[in-house]
């Protein structure tokens, strides 16, 4: 194909999003994506609980998360959410998957890093799959994770821990590229300080159950945006998607959930 300057294109594109969704045990995540515009769920951990949302039988190997996401890729449906519950879960599949094409024991045992390099062939076929899905069938990604605390090295201080995703380091910065949006569910903390004994001070953490996601990276926590959104947002559906063009304008028809009594 000849690229000149007749090829050169502006304005925006407005394409479904692609948001990885990370947070603390129990926070909401499958909850929050549950709201999202007609969602159907690949489940790679079997944590929907109460929540009535349509899904695929529980994944127990890498190629039923590729079979699951190769029919919606190839059949007419009226899904326009695809949410994959959970990354981490996900992970030890494509390590399994990796050890079997190689005759591994254990993802480790190829040495030198090179079973994690083997695993990110797959994770890159695995977003290759997301992508096409997206623009086949004009669906928004919502990929959920659970969160580790990691020693953080940054070399303009000293190190600190930080909350991550819960993925080898490659996976997760390997996901952390390929979103639009990296939002970091999380309880809101305050400390305060109180007279101890010995004239000492002691820090207590508040908390008031509120629950908020943050949109933006802080030595806390790793998260981004590409829309422009607040720091922090209420962990809402409406108030989330209101921040996003693609949801916001026009409004997507949007499920209704539904809890067993």
């Amino acid at each position: 194909m000849a690229v000149d300057l007749s090829s050169v294109m502006t304005g925006a594109v407005n394409e479904p999003p692609r948001i990885v969704l990370q947070g603390v045990q129990g926070i909401g995540k499958s909850t929050l994506a549950a709201a999202a515009p007609s969602p159907i769920f690949i489940q790679t951990e079997d944590g929907l609980g109460m929540l009535e949302v349509p899904h695929f039988p529980l994944a127990e190997t890498y190629q039923d998360v590729i079979d699951a996401m190769s029919s919606l890729a190839t059949q007419d449906h009226d899904y326009q959410t695809l949410v994959v519950d959970s990354l981490d879960w996900l992970e030890p599949l494509i390590h399994r998957h990796v050890c079997a094409q190689n005759n591994w024991a254990t993802i480790d045992e190829a040495g030198y890093g090179k079973g994690y390099t083997a695993a990110g062939e797959i994770w890159s076929e695995f977003i290759d799959a997301l992508n096409y899905i997206r623009a086949t069938k004009k669906m928004t990604v919502i990929l959920t994770a659970h969160v580790q605390i990691k020693r953080h090295d940054n070399p303009a201080t000293d190190p600190y821990d930080r909350y991550t995703i819960k993925l080898h380091k490659n996976a997760g910065n390997k996901m952390v590229e390929y979103a639009d949006c990296v939002l970091f569910a999380n309880y809101r903390i305050s400390t305060t300080q109180t007279e101890g004994g010995f004239n000492q001070k002691k820090t207590r953490a508040i908390g008031s159950g509120e629950r908020i996601l943050f949109t933006e990276e802080r030595p806390s926590h790793i998260a981004k945006n590409r829309f422009n959104m607040p720091p922090e947002l209420p962990l809402d559906w409406e108030t989330l998607a209101s921040h996003i063009p693609y949801l916001s304008a026009p409004t997507p028809t949007k499920t209704k959930l539904k809890e067993i009594a």
